[in-house]
């Protein structure tokens, strides 16, 4: 490997602190922009998110556009990420009853 190389792999885009709290529209894009930066690893795309930002901060686009961009790169972040699902079992308030009395039945009969 060149000097070159070494130093292009190295050098990763950095995270734009350029959020606003009190404009509300740009604040909920940085967070979206924020969320995304995290999750990806690739500089790629991490330049793209960066300009991105940085041309609706700048005003050179409209939130739409801004969004338009930005999409496909958060669809490629969460596809990453699979949640777990736990299974709710639900019972009528009658079948609960019985299956109590049921149990009440046999724990006096235990002992």
């Amino acid at each position: 490997m060149t000097e070159e190389s070494k130093d292009s792999e190295s050098t990763s885009p950095e995270k734009l602190l350029i959020d606003n709290p009190s404009d509300f529209q740009f604040h909920a894009a940085y967070l979206t922009y924020s969320d995304i930066y995290d999750k990806t690893t690739n500089p790629e795309t991490r330049n793209q998110l960066n300009q991105n930002i940085r041309a609706l901060q700048q005003d050179q686009i409209d939130y739409s556009t801004f969004y338009r961009n930005i999409n496909q790169y958060r669809a490629e972040a969460s596809s990453n990420h699979h949640y777990n699902r736990t299974q709710i079992k639900t019972q009528k308030k009658r079948e609960w009853r019985r299956k109590a009395q049921k149990q009440e039945r046999n724990k006096r009969h235990r002992r």
